[in-house]
């Protein structure tokens, strides 16, 4: 959750009615971007030599792009630091750079601080690839693989194309949600125009596949790193199912890279032009060296979700939510959804003069449908308070806002049936938010990638024991270091672990 955003006017009223009217419309909308046709690539022809040495090129920007990069280090909080492992991905790109058909063409990468598994190309080079996505990659040449096949965009100018028809994109849909204030209908002619430009972009994918991998290729990296790590973002999708799709910083790179069955066996039957799985060069012992401490998940300075709790370090205080709730802090709210969806709540930050009581505020029009006689001044562990009700057409609402300091925070609570256990729920939420003790803060610190060596006696089974802050540990262990749910851990072995 951001330091102070929030909905204000227009957009808290959007955002009532498309969060909580027509979850599902806008969930299909996302899930349809992707969807589409399949279009294999057809293989690239073998390798060529190496072009001669040439001066380093240089990535130019224009003010759009500029604009778009503060956007991009905004939406995923900031450039991640760190020298070792910026000069190991300049020094990989420097290669693949000298192995593709245009190695004039000059390519910046920015590492992100975001736990998801994404990376992404603009049209002039510059490259964006997130710390998670470092994370859950075993060595140098499944991080080529990715970055080859962003790479790969700008070269068969996919990106381009792809900034163009999003661009239309949006002029459709804001020409059809100002026509309509229909949530359900302007969400469907979102999924519209976005399954239009998907099926353009499945085709993009296999294209940019094999181009990338005869890159890989030629600059002598393992080809087969980008097969192994299409499956390692697919079993860390699966892991996340059931997670809040309502945040840019959560779409991982299978959101418009979809890893279907056919694009890992398109990948494979690529790599097999040029060489063996056994004989490549996968760098991984200099890798996992690299990547030993990396932090790994949400930055605490973003607040944090440990089980069914919220803490906010930086700005001091934290919450918990009801038994059964997931949690998901996205970038514009902190997200909770009963187990089953009969039930949701949101968090989120907002600007309210300091003149203005927390009731008016309520009562202010930024959510439709508030009983102003249900508006209540209350005290929230000393901190002032105001709560009301709102009914919508599937769901009853239970709205509060807190001032906190300076900041007012509100919390959004939908039932599809209101019942007493829906009114416990966001009362003992609202009622568990308090300060946190100087002790607490110094005791949040950001969960961090260990890479260990694999001692006698040592099991997936005992390994994923160790690990620190993490759902489903076993599997996420064996995610995170390629072991399919058969393959057993080898002395001497290095591995990575989550420890907090």
């Amino acid at each position: 959750m951001p330091r102070v955003d929030g909905f204000v006017g227009r957009r808290d009223r959007g955002m009532s009615r498309q969060l909580w009217a027509a979850p599902a419309a806008l969930l299909l909308a996302l899930a349809l971007a992707a969807c589409g046709d399949m279009n294999r690539f057809q293989v690239a022809s073998p390798a060529v030599p190496l072009p001669p040495a040439k001066p380093k090129p240089v990535v130019t920007s224009t003010p759009a792009s500029e604009r778009e990069h503060e956007r991009i280090l905004a939406t995923y909080g900031g450039a991640y630091d760190d020298p070792q492992l910026e000069a190991l991905i300049s020094k990989t790109v420097d290669r693949l750079v000298a192995a593709s058909d245009r190695p004039d063409q000059g390519y910046k990468v920015t590492i992100l601080n975001s736990g998801a598994v994404n990376a992404f190309a603009l049209p002039t080079g510059q490259l964006y690839v997130t710390r998670g996505l470092i994370a859950l990659a075993n060595d140098t040449s499944e991080l080529s693989s990715v970055l080859s096949h962003e790479m790969a965009h700008v070269l068969a100018k996919h990106a381009a194309i792809r900034e163009d028809e999003a661009r239309k994109a949006a002029i459709v849909t804001r020409l059809e949600t100002d026509i309509s204030n229909d949530s359900d209908f302007s969400a469907l002619a979102l999924a519209k125009t976005k399954l239009t430009m998907a099926s353009f972009s499945r085709a993009q994918e296999f294209e940019a596949d094999g181009i990338g991998v005869t890159i890989a290729a030629r600059a002598h990296f393992d080809p087969y790193g980008a097969s192994r790590f299409l499956t390692s973002m697919e079993r860390n999708a699966e892991l996340k199912v059931g997670k809040s799709s309502f945040d840019p910083r959560a779409q991982d790179f299978l959101s418009s890279h979809p890893a279907t069955p056919e694009r890992v066996l398109n990948a494979q039957n690529i790599a097999k032009q040029y060489t063996t799985p056994e004989n490549a060069e996968r760098d991984r012992e200099a890798y996992l060296s690299t990547i030993d401490n990396i932090v790994y998940g949400e930055d605490p300075s973003e607040g944090f979700v440990r089980g069914r709790r919220f803490l906010h370090p930086k700005l001091g205080f934290t919450f918990q939510a009801p038994e059964n709730f997931t949690l998901d802090n996205t970038a514009q709210a902190v997200i909770g959804v009963r187990e089953g969806g009969s039930q949701a709540m949101r968090f989120d930050v907002v600007r309210v003069p300091a003149e203005q009581s927390l009731g008016d505020y309520l009562n202010s029009g930024w959510m439709e449908n508030v009983d102003k006689a249900s508006t209540e001044d209350i005290t929230v562990n000393g901190f002032p308070a105001a709560s009301a009700t709102a009914r919508g057409d599937q769901w009853q609402f239970k709205i509060y806002a807190l001032r906190f300091g300076s900041d007012v925070y509100r919390f959004i609570f939908a039932a599809r049936q209101k019942n007493t256990e829906s009114e416990r729920n966001a009362r003992e939420t609202v009622n568990s938010f308090r300060r946190l003790t100087l002790e607490e803060i110094q005791a949040a610190r950001p969960l961090r990638i260990k890479v260990i060596t694999v001692q006698p006696g040592d099991t997936v089974e005992s390994l994923s024991h160790r690990m620190d802050g993490v759902d489903h540990p076993m599997e996420r262990f064996r995610m995170l270091n390629g072991l399919d749910q058969h393959a057993q851990v080898k002395v001497r072995d290095r591995v990575k672990i989550v420890v907090d």
